[in-house]
């Protein structure tokens, strides 16, 4: 699942500290979910979206196997 965390964050002038402490999770967490690396559960992804003032199908783009 792609996102756009990251272009959002920096939008806002965040962290990935200060995104961390709001959603309650390290800014590991949100290091791996900004680079494909993990993806979040419905609740943290709702979270993310909160936090960052945008919607979670916004946020996330599925991505099917195969696609690149």
């Amino acid at each position: 699942m792609r996102n756009s965390i990251a272009v959002r964050r920096k939008q806002l002038k965040l962290s990935q500290a200060a995104i961390a402490e709001l959603a309650d999770v390290t800014r590991q967490t949100i290091n791996a979910i900004e680079n494909d690396k993990y993806d979040p559960s419905l609740t943290l992804a709702f979270k993310l979206a909160e936090i960052l003032n945008t919607t979670v199908d916004t946020l996330f783009m599925y991505q099917s196997k195969g696609e690149g």
